[in-house]
């Protein structure tokens, strides 16, 4: 069953205490609890991407934290949702990832207050994240006006590396470099585009940097040269080592994107499905040096242009 048929098959939302839904496609729900008080709650859980337990606990916990960070609130508490195959728990790899989730969330100040866990062939590993926002600050996907600039906050190719560890073809100083940058929080970007006053955003994740995009409901151009990747991607990309999120992504933007002769391994490193991604923020341009201030890493992408295609300039 495809997502939309899912979301088809949910009851109309009735409820005036819900002011984000699953019908918009954000990064999160929001449930106001008080005229000045909102709960922000998203879910998020994954196969290993990495081989490190430790590392992969980290990544996941970070992944789960950024679509909170992406709606412009603080995250509370979360709950642990584990898979695992029962014959492997003596081997300490379940606890290697479970420990390694718990420091991430410890260094964001957001406590485990439980979970839940099944035997599984496969392992899973992510969490069900609860945050707070005022009802009238939530940042939602949508609010994206012609002429703001959009910034990008971490580097891509996260997809192309975990392919190519699943290979064995990923060189040891790229995989590293990745789980440095999937794991970092989106913390400080998150109070960084508050204080420039961002008018929409969302954290790149399966979707691809242009799908993420798309989902922000305007038309926008993008400087394929001024989008940052992982240093050794590029080379890998040059292999054809791309997950098949990718290239179903890719064929999904055929109809909205103006690739503008960007050649074809190009065009994939735009819609690499990514694991714990940056946020992409649309920022007012009276406020981009107040923005590139308080996040240096921050790279500006392009420019909303209102209605229309997303077009790429080579």
């Amino acid at each position: 069953m495809e997502l939309g048929q899912v979301l088809e098959a949910l009851p109309p939302l009735t409820d005036p205490n819900v002011l984000v839904g699953a019908g918009t496609g954000d990064d999160a729900a929001v449930y106001r609890i008080a005229p000045d008080r909102a709960l922000v709650a998203t879910v998020d859980f994954f196969t290993p991407i990495v081989d490190d337990p430790a590392a992969f606990g980290a990544i996941a916990a970070a992944n789960s934290l950024s679509d909170v960070y992406a709606m412009g609130a603080t995250p509370l508490f979360a709950l642990s949702i584990l898979a695992f195959p029962r014959q492997r728990l003596d081997t300490g790899l379940l606890g290697e990832m479970v420990a390694g989730g718990a420091a991430k969330l410890a260094e964001a100040g957001v406590p485990v207050v439980g979970g839940h866990s099944i035997d599984d062939p496969e392992p899973k590993f992510g969490y069900a994240v609860t945050g707070e926002v005022h009802p009238d600050r939530i940042v939602t996907n949508r609010g994206a006006e012609p002429g703001d600039l959009l910034y990008l906050t971490k580097p891509l190719g996260s997809g192309v590396v975990a392919t190519a560890i699943k290979r064995g073809l990923c060189p040891p100083s790229l995989a590293a470099a990745a789980i440095a940058v999937m794991s970092a929080l989106n913390r400080e970007a998150s109070v960084a585009m508050l204080k420039a006053g961002v008018h929409a955003a969302t954290d790149v994740t399966g979707f691809g940097l242009l799908g993420h995009l798309r989902k922000l409901g305007v038309g926008a151009e993008i400087d394929a040269r001024a989008v940052p990747f992982l240093e050794g991607v590029r080379e890998l990309a040059a292999q054809d080592v791309f997950p098949d999120g990718t290239r179903r992504n890719h064929a999904s933007l055929a109809a909205v994107v103006d690739w503008g002769g960007l050649p074809p391994t190009e065009q994939l490193l735009l819609a690499d499905a990514q694991t714990s991604g940056g946020l992409l923020a649309a920022i007012p341009p009276a406020a981009a040096g107040v923005f590139e201030s308080a996040f240096p890493a921050a790279a500006r992408i392009g420019v909303v242009t209102g209605d229309g295609p997303l077009r790429i300039r080579p």
